[in-house]
């Protein structure tokens, strides 16, 4: 018996329109990094606005592919998958990238950026474990558990007006302190608080 002919690109041939339109949120995200770290190295505020810039095209991608996906009727558990690896590269990594490029790189806020970025990961796995037994009869989910990791642009947004009033690095509000043998920067709490309400199981936001 012939066996069949492997297709060259096979994953990508499979792959939904809704598919490309998620793979463009990690893009997003994935290049924001690159531009943060770009602007670390060489001080090119052209590279920060960059950054800034790529995420509101993250958070269109993300937008559409689940309307999309409905739209043609090609929901998948592999768009479900995809979906929340774009989101934990472009709501979660970027944005600590960000704040670490803007001037919170003390060792107390590594360890702050790490949890938020610990708790969008948990976040989405257990959207992921859990989205079966929290749906509907016609399959929708009515509520998050936890507040959504995309909700993490409003520090984007809070540090986006900060980067244009020039209030980073050294100008960062709250200044910096010594605890121990390291460096926090009250701001970088925030991160805190929105991982902490990530992981929440007791708040619960509605789902349009």
């Amino acid at each position: 018996m012939k066996k069949p002919r492997r297709r060259r690109f096979s994953m990508i041939r499979d792959f939904q329109v809704a598919d490309f339109l998620t793979l463009g949120n990690g893009f997003a995200g994935t290049g924001s990094m690159l531009a943060t770290m770009k602007y670390v190295a060489s001080g090119d505020v052209t590279f920060l606005r960059l950054a800034f810039a790529l995420f509101p095209v993250a958070l269109l991608c993300d937008f559409l592919d689940g309307r999309v996906a409905r739209a043609r009727r090609e929901v998948s558990m592999l768009g479900q998958e995809l979906d929340s690896l774009a989101d934990l590269v472009s709501f979660g990594v970027a944005p600590a990238a960000l704040a670490f490029g803007l001037g919170m790189r003390g060792g107390w806020d590594a360890i702050a950026l790490v949890y938020f970025v610990a708790c969008g990961i948990s976040r989405l796995a257990r959207y992921n474990a859990t989205a079966a037994s929290l749906a509907d009869e016609g399959g929708k989910v009515k509520y998050y558990e936890g507040t959504p990791i995309p909700t993490s642009l409003a520090l984007v947004a809070l540090f986006g007006a900060l980067a244009s009033a020039d209030r980073i690095g050294a100008a960062l509000p709250g200044g910096a302190v010594m605890l121990g043998p390291w460096e926090l920067h009250p701001l970088v709490l925030l991160f805190v608080l929105s991982g902490s309400a990530m992981i929440s199981k007791t708040l619960r936001i509605p789902k349009p």
